[in-house]
Formats: C-alpha cells, structure tokens, sequence
C-alpha cells in the first residue's frame, strides 16, 4: 500500500486530487485547516503555515503509517495586494503558499522511500510571470518554483523526483472570486486563453497522478505549466 499526503485536500484542486489517488490505489491523509464535510477517518487537521502543526501531522502519520510515498503540497491561499496595503495579507499568502510548502517538504524527507519517493509542489502560472495586484502570490508561487528546483538536485541522489504544477485558470471557487476582482466573466477568462480553454480540477490530478508514476522517475526539478498556451504568447 501507498501512502499519499496532499495538503489543501478538502476542496478546489485538493479534493479532486485526493480522489484521483485514492482511485490509483494511494492511502490518503487528506489534511486542511478544516475538516471535510464527508466524514473521513484519514483527515487531519493541519495549518501548513505552523511548523508545530506540520511536526504534529507528521508524527501522526509516521505512528498511523510509518511511511510517505508522496506528499502533494496544494494548501494555498491567494488574494490582491498591493504593497501600500495590510501586511497581514502579505504574510498570510506567503505563510500559506511558500513557508507551508517548505515545512511539509522538511517533515516529510525521513518518511519518503529512496528511489520511488515523489513531491509535487502546486505553484500557478504567476510563479512564472507577473500581474501588478498579486505581488505577495507572485512571490510566493516564483518561491515555490524555486525550492522546487533546489530540493530536485538535493534529493536527486536518493532518486526522490520533486516537481511542480504552474495551473493558469482552473475552475474552481478561487478563480470565480478572481474573476469578480477584476470585472470580468468566465467566458471573457477563456477568450483570453488560446485554447480557449479553461482547466477542470480533475485535468489538474491527472497531471499529478503522471509525475508519480514509476515511468515519470526522469522527470524532476521542473515547473510543468498547465495554462492553455497563454505562456507562448509574445
């Protein structure tokens, strides 16, 4: 049995990834800051931004399992800021997005098997490029890029792969909130994109489900974006 942890597991991209690997056959610690609506007796409850809180998910999961096999780190939150704004949005974004991804990759090392462990770090298509109100999401998803990229070379040797996702619109309650931020209706979100086409939860898990299987081993450290092309544009 393999054991799969993915943080941000109750809802959006994290529920459906959950159940994408529950359906391959992964045991899954599901784990959010709160709990799910459906009862589920492998939730726990963990607020990624807290060290203490990822050290007490882990040794729950250590004593319940002994063993991670893969860790998908989707706990995030977003919204605009701009920098003449509150700080307490700044760092909630960051402590959420960045400082989360680096606690839960810290916790989980002594737990992933040599040769077959896999990390997937959810980071967006901003952590590839820029808009002017995102600066502490920004910041945060190019962060997440980057330690990805670091951690591929650290843990190249013990043939553990880490890479992230870099979604572009992804239809869930997050991107219609965004929407309303900047005036704009879903069809004029995928007018904008060249396939016209907006990513479902589910496109998003399957692309995950890819990086954990044995024959993805050759891919690591890389930035995979799943945005419909916008990136090629000049």
């Amino acid at each position: 049995m393999k054991v799969a942890v993915v943080t941000g597991a109750t809802r959006g991209i994290g529920l459906a990834i959950a159940g994408r690997l529950a359906a391959e056959g992964y045991r899954v610690v599901r784990t959010a800051r709160t709990a799910p609506e459906a009862p589920d007796p492998d939730f726990i409850a963990c607020d990624v931004s807290d060290s203490g809180s990822v050290a007490a998910l882990f040794a729950a999961v250590t004593a319940r399992f002994g063993r991670v096999d893969a860790l998908i780190n989707n706990a995030g939150t977003a919204g605009a800021n701009a920098l003449d704004g509150d700080d307490a949005l700044w760092h909630a974004i960051i402590g959420s997005n960045l400082h989360g991804t680096y606690h839960c990759c810290k916790a989980v090392l002594p737990l992933l098997p040599d040769g077959t462990g896999r990390i997937v770090n959810m980071a967006s298509v901003l952590g590839l490029r820029g808009v002017p109100d995102q600066t502490a999401y920004c910041a945060a998803k190019h962060a997440v890029v980057g330690l990805t990229r670091s951690l591929a070379l650290a843990l190249a040797p013990r043939g553990i792969t880490v890479n992230a996702l870099c979604p572009g619109w992804v239809a869930t309650p997050m991107a219609e909130s965004r929407y309303r931020e900047l005036g704009i209706t879903q069809e004029q979100a995928e007018a904008m994109i060249p396939t016209h086409h907006i990513a479902t939860p589910a496109e998003i898990a399957d692309a995950v489900v890819w990086l954990l299987r044995p024959e993805s081993r050759g891919i690591t450290g890389h930035a995979l974006p799943i945005e419909g092309g916008g990136l090629a544009l000049p």
